[in-house]
């Protein structure tokens, strides 16, 4: 069954509907990015309607070209957005090259632009220490918020791979199984005060939790028994950070970015971090280094009695 595209097209077109199944269905893709893969394309089959061409296999490379323009022209989206649009439809047309629709993909030279690279925000241990303090406590509630803080900085892991864990998902004491991107699986070590949290949590709180429910796997419940939800998740670590008063803006991903920075900087090598984060490309990893390097030279700037501005010699603007 094909699903709605929008003004431009009146369903997906077949080849991009097939697409999306075989992303789903033998690339084992979550569900989350295969309908990021879904909005992307619903948008190039949007775009082609505008300039006439029905089939995607009907369209020119010079046609194709004008794509990320659309984009910028009409949706007014960031760089990084228009550089997933991109992606996914180069990905949709070497699919057709494989399947053998098309002999050649059209869109060989289109390439998406460079996204500006943003180093990710973290948190300081101090601040980490206030964030699981705001949680510390003896109701359920608490215990339960502690063990999902706990867990997400001691192993890295994403609000999505929190929820998605099962009780079953911690094969021995100190190790925990996560599942990642493409459902991809890692196993990485749960430190003493995740474990220590989330022992509680399962000793304390989830037997009475899971009793009002119908019997979820889940390791993180709600109240009435059911699985906690991603936004959920990522509301309970909001409210920990109003209540610690942080001064700062976090997302979803924060502890996650708080945990590879913290490593980094205590001397772990980057591929090892990479390998605890579930990186593809080591390149993702190497930004942490960015931000241990200009976290060194800001400490040196500032307390070394040597590294402040020369009278004689006055920083010159860059």
């Amino acid at each position: 069954m094909t699903s709605p595209v929008g003004s431009g097209v009146g369903d997906v077109p077949a080849q991009i509907d097939a697409y999306l199944n075989y992303l789903r269905a033998e690339r084992g893709l979550a569900a989350n990015s295969v309908n990021a893969y879904r909005r992307d394309l619903r948008e190039f089959a949007d775009y082609l309607s505008t300039v006439g061409v029905q089939s995607v296999t009907k369209a020119t490379p010079a046609q194709i070209a004008e794509f990320p323009v659309w984009l910028g022209r009409t949706g007014g989206k960031a760089p990084s957005s228009i550089a997933r649009a991109v992606s996914s439809m180069r990905g949709l047309y070497a699919h057709l090259v494989r399947e053998g629709s098309i002999p050649a993909s059209p869109a060989e030279q289109v390439h998406p632009p460079k996204r500006p690279q943003h180093l990710p925000v973290f948190l300081s241990i101090g601040q980490v220490e206030q964030l699981i303090a705001a949680v510390s406590g003896d109701n359920p509630v608490q215990i339960r918020d502690r063990a999902l803080i706990e867990l997400l900085y001691g192993t890295g892991a994403r609000i999505s791979e929190a929820v998605g864990l099962a009780v079953d998902d911690i094969p021995e004491e100190n190790l925990i199984r996560l599942r990642g991107k493409g459902d991809k699986e890692r196993i990485v070590p749960l430190g003493s005060y995740a474990r220590a949290a989330i022992e509680a949590y399962l000793v304390r709180v989830r037997p009475e939790w899971a009793s009002h429910g119908t019997g979820s796997p889940a390791l993180f419940l709600g109240q009435r028994g059911g699985p906690l939800s991603r936004q959920n998740a990522w509301l309970i670590l909001r409210r920990a950070a109003e209540r610690a008063q942080l001064g700062v803006d976090i997302s979803p991903h924060t502890l996650r970015h708080s945990y590879a920075t913290h490593l980094i900087q205590a001397g772990a090598d980057v591929r090892v971090v990479q390998e605890l984060l579930g990186h593809a490309s080591v390149t993702t990893t190497q930004l942490y280094t960015h931000v241990t390097v200009d976290s060194l030279r800001e400490s040196f700037a500032s307390a070394h009695p040597r590294a402040r501005e020369h009278p004689e010699h006055p920083a010159m603007d860059p």
